[in-house]
């Protein structure tokens, strides 16, 4: 079995106080029902933010919760790695922005962009930071605020998307052999247009012709994604098992992005994991995007459902395409 280098000594998460159900969407002139979006996404509702509600404050809340259960102080950090598809500005990076807010002051501070993945991105960088001897202490969020890019005249895909904030404190291991055991991370640019947001980047500005389009917010072709994202979440929990020397058995809590109940039961499956080892949250939150893995993992140590010592399998899938995972001894 792999010796660790980074272990997990603290997680958190945030997410904003309003609850939107599916009974909600009527009211927005949405034809769809509570019945259809639970049968195709087992989704009941998700947390929308309010005005004023930001991806930085809610990262940082996220981020205060993991630093405290770490006990770790602001002056510890070495770097803070914030993914996000919803940054609050696209120059500089919202990382920074966390940065002030948490007073940080010896932290370097990025931006990391890789979708639903990027969180298990984030920890697979982390991770190398600490073994190259770059940092110690390295936070790393997760967090989204999906309400600002989703088509609300869509129901593709309104339905589907919460707001929120998953994060976790890395620090050197300590040789008793809990830490980060294996990591995976895998790419498809050929696909980038199943899932993507067409407009509103430096290729195509905003303009009005852009916003009369709505082509700046997220599109997605819901079939081809489903299809893609069990085969690769399948090909990631794999590699992250036999990078581990460990099997579907010695997993005690498998946590996959929380995009879809469907896609979340085929992963659990292939990796031969019985869904009462499964953690589920997407009824509560729908998919936050790269924040997910990050809050369903605080809620399951929160909730005891997973303790020091026990083996969590985590993986995801998302725009790009990018999927990874990884194998952690709490």
């Amino acid at each position: 079995m792999p010796r660790p280098i980074a272990r997990l000594a603290g997680t958190g998460h945030a997410a904003p106080a309003h609850v939107m159900t599916n009974h909600d969407f009527a009211a927005l002139g949405i034809e769809t029902s509570h019945e259809w979006i639970v049968e195709r996404t087992g989704i009941v509702e998700r947390r929308i933010a309010r005005e004023g509600e930001t991806t930085c404050g809610m990262a940082t809340e996220a981020a205060r919760a993991a630093m405290a259960q770490a006990g770790v102080t602001p002056g510890e950090l070495d770097v803070i790695l914030l993914s996000t598809a919803t940054p609050d500005r696209l120059l500089p990076a919202t990382a920074v922005d966390v940065q002030a807010a948490l007073g940080a002051a010896n932290a370097a501070a990025m931006d990391v962009s890789a979708a639903c993945s990027g969180w298990l991105y984030g920890l697979t960088l982390g991770e190398g930071l600490i073994a190259a001897g770059t940092a110690r202490t390295v936070l790393v969020i997760g967090a989204e605020k999906m309400s600002a890019i989703v088509d609300w005249q869509d129901r593709a895909t309104c339905v589907l998307f919460g707001d929120g904030a998953g994060a976790a404190v890395l620090r050197p291991a300590t040789g008793d052999g809990r830490g980060i055991l294996s990591a995976y991370m895998k790419s498809d640019g050929e696909l980038a247009e199943l899932l993507w947001r067409p407009a509103g980047g430096a290729t195509t500005p905003f303009s009005l012709p852009v916003l009369e389009e709505r082509s700046s917010y997220v599109k997605m072709a819901g079939r081809e994604v489903f299809k893609h994202a069990v085969r690769s979440m399948a090909d990631a929990c794999d590699h992250a098992l036999d990078g581990a020397g460990l099997t579907g058995d010695d997993v005690d809590l498998l946590i996959p992005h929380q995009a879809n109940v469907r896609i979340i039961e085929a992963t659990a499956r292939h990796a031969n994991v019985p869904m009462e080892k499964v953690f589920v949250n997407v009824d509560r939150y729908g998919n936050t995007s790269s924040a997910s893995i990050g809050i369903a993992l605080d809620e399951a140590v929160r909730a005891g459902r997973v303790g020091t010592g026990d083996t969590v399998l985590l993986c995801a899938f998302g725009a790009g395409f990018t999927w990874g995972s990884m194998v952690v001894r709490l």
